[in-house]
């Protein structure tokens, strides 16, 4: 019986063969269809901290739905009077909304203007039926009423990825121990911050026959050192094992050209990276330059020495810093007039000029210039609260740690720039002050990342600290 089975089976597969063969039929293959994935819907909570990093925050999140709780409006309400940055981004989001909303009721969602965005509104229940932030972490706190904003949002929204969006890094980890996803605002955030422009490089086994061109001539094409252009303005050690050479792209004639280490109104660069920094502070075609580096690399000083030595060139040297007081207490509580009041975090700058000042006795004529040009407001110390709306021309201006400041902060200050003007950002980007910002969101970041290779802009790293000994130990072993 087996060998009959068998038989009938062949049998049956060369009758099926000939048909196929006779009649040209292709047998069919099972296909498995191909499931189209559909990207799921999002809803996006923003934080106050948000709103007032960025005005626009609500256009960034492409066709996705956004949302504020009603806290965040009363407290945008609180920050809406004042001269600082974040005063200005309240008042603008106010006024954009009410734009938003004409007819609109603002409870009910809502398009945004512009093409391929999603809707907006305004969260009014912050009382979730499940777990209450208010009653887990025991207090009646703004953060816990917008925690509860968004899980209304979960609960109404089951079919929704519902995504808490702050700067607030501890208020995330609240939101993300109650089972809330939580994520940080990522606009404007510098994606790798290791692989940040450091504006210099070091180039070993350079030809001796290069490096005595450059000393020669001043100058080599860049070709006969790499292959690929340089960005504008980098700077760079050319080396071998006999000698070496300083020198920096001039991307206007597409060539290397020496640097000779010179001096800023007495001081003098005591390594390679002082000396690129100096020379971009005294380059005439550069008008924007960025100095970063960790304290005591001589950031503010190089930046100073560097405008003494030009004082003739500018009609006034403005030197500014953010004012971050402890506790974020505002300096409005302080006593006094706005002098004395400011004056406490301005200290540091003037501790730089007089260093410079000290190098010379009080009866010399350039420790008398020096006080002569504070009396006279030629150099001026202030906050940098109090640049909004001014148009700054022909003026060198300093702005000490600018990684305190905001992408909008820095872009609000250079386009304050009129004729003439040339600015000048120092920092560390890794000794952030302020709550809401990190070294791959603050303004300084953006700026070393968006500018590089402008011929108008030059940038330099300083990584060796030259304070003393002891600050140094400090820093490597503390």
């Amino acid at each position: 019986m087996a060998k009959k089975i068998v038989t009938k089976k062949v049998a049956k597969k060369e009758a099926v063969k000939k048909v196929i063969a006779t009649k040209k039929i292709v047998p069919i293959k099972k296909t498995i269809p191909i499931k189209k994935e559909v990207q799921q819907k999002k809803i996006f909570v923003l934080d106050t901290s948000v709103i007032l990093f960025d005005h626009n925050a609500i256009k960034n999140f492409q066709e996705h739905n956004v949302a504020i709780p009603i806290t965040v409006l009363e407290e945008l309400d609180n920050f809406k009077k004042g001269n600082d940055t974040i005063n200005f981004e309240a008042r603008e989001f106010i006024r954009y909304l009410d734009q938003l909303s004409g007819e609109y009721t603002i409870q009910n969602w809502m398009p945004i203007n512009g093409a391929k965005r999603g809707q907006f509104k305004v969260i009014m229940n912050e009382k979730p039926k499940g777990i209450d932030a208010q009653i887990v972490f025991g207090e009646r706190k703004a953060d816990h009423k917008i925690i509860n904003a968004a899980t209304v949002m979960k609960e109404e929204n089951p079919d929704c990825k519902v995504v808490l969006i702050t700067k607030d890094v501890n208020l995330r980890l609240k939101a993300k121990s109650l089972n809330l996803n939580a994520e940080d605002y990522e606009t404007g955030k510098i994606k790798n911050i290791d692989g940040l422009y450091s504006g210099n490089s070091i180039i070993e086994k350079v030809k001796s026959s290069v490096i005595d061109e450059i000393y020669a001539k001043g100058f080599i094409n860049y070709e006969f050192v790499m292959k690929k252009k340089p960005n504008a303005n980098h700077y760079f050690i050319l080396k071998n094992e006999k000698n070496s050479v300083l020198c920096y792209y001039e991307a206007e004639t597409e060539s290397l050209r020496r640097l000779d280490k010179q001096t800023g109104h007495g001081i003098k660069p005591r390594n390679a990276e002082q000396a690129f920094a100096l020379n971009a502070v005294l380059n005439p075609k550069v008008s924007l330059v960025t100095i970063q580096g960790m304290a005591g690399t001589g950031k503010t000083l190089i930046a100073l020495a560097g405008a003494l030595q030009q004082r003739s060139d500018f009609r006034q040297i403005y030197l500014a810093r953010p004012i971050i007081p402890l506790n974020n207490r505002d300096i409005g509580f302080l006593p006094g007039d706005i002098n004395s009041k400011i004056n406490p975090y301005m200290e540091p700058l003037w501790d730089n000029l007089k260093m410079i000042q000290n190098q010379w006795k009080e009866t010399d004529k350039e420790f008398q210039k020096i006080t002569e040009m504070v009396s006279n407001e030629k150099i001026m110390i202030s906050a940098l609260a109090y640049i909004r709306g001014r148009s700054l021309s022909n003026i060198l201006f300093i702005i000490d740690e600018a990684q305190n400041l905001t992408p909008l902060e820095v872009r609000t200050i250079i386009t304050r720039a009129g004729e003439g003007t040339k600015i000048v950002f120092t920092g560390d980007i890794h000794q952030i002050d302020t709550p809401y910002l990190d070294s791959q969101s603050n303004g300084l970041s953006y700026l070393m990342d968006r500018v590089k290779d402008n011929p108008m802009y030059a940038h330099i790293t300083l990584e060796k600290g030259e304070r003393s000994e002891l600050a140094n130990l400090a820093n490597q072993l503390l």
